[in-house]
């Protein structure tokens, strides 16, 4: 398993860098200095490959999600934690990929689909619920609504015909964040967020 796992992490680091379709199997073996018997020994074929690999990267991030929301302080707090995991998890990653999973590998692109219709509008939803109880977001928030344009804005970073190479992804996904926030915040909740603006930009 640790050998699947360094492919793995070879592979995702490359995929993340220049989409899915650009790299074969040659590439993957070269970059770790083995052969590729040996990937094959671990994946059926390339396919094979990106699926375990984008699980993989859904899981890990699915449980930071997770461990963030139960470190965080509040719902607010909660959000700038995931953004600090997620600037970690996908800094300079190539929009591309996501086209690539769509139009190369339907299984992969169905993991990511069934994350984000199911872990990240859980996620969403129930932090808007939590920000209302804890009366840092305001008492009459279309939950619903909210829910789906969150998603939706997470998503849009992806999209190279709305943010053309050039763009910073995570700093879209950070004032997109940060917009939102401001929308759905009470005044309570209003000065966490420059609180915790203010510890972010102190790192």
């Amino acid at each position: 398993m640790e050998v699947q796992e360094r492919i793995m992490d070879t592979a995702f680091g490359l995929f993340r860098q220049f989409g899915t379709r650009s790299i074969t199997m040659d590439d993957i073996a070269e970059r770790m200095g083995i052969s590729k018997k040996t990937l094959y020994a671990h994946f059926t074929d390339k396919d094979d490959m990106v699926t375990q690999t984008i699980d993989r990267f859904i899981a890990q991030v699915r449980e930071e999600c997770f461990t963030d929301r139960e470190q965080s302080k509040d719902a607010i707090q909660e959000l700038f934690l995931v953004m600090d995991m997620l600037d970690r998890r996908i800094r300079n990653m190539n929009p591309v990929i996501i086209l690539d999973l769509q139009k190369f590998h339907s299984k992969a692109y169905q993991l990511f689909l069934d994350y984000q219709n199911n872990t990240l509008t859980t996620m969403i939803r129930e932090n808007l619920e939590r920000g209302i109880r804890e009366k840092v977001y305001r008492p009459d928030l279309d939950i619903k609504i909210l829910t789906q344009y969150r998603i939706h804005a997470c998503m849009i970073c992806f999209q190279p015909e709305v943010f053309p190479a050039g763009y910073d992804m995570m700093k879209v996904q950070k004032v997109l964040l940060e917009n939102f926030l401001y929308g759905v915040a009470s005044l309570e909740g209003y000065q966490l967020i420059e609180k915790y603006k203010q510890l972010s930009q102190n790192k």
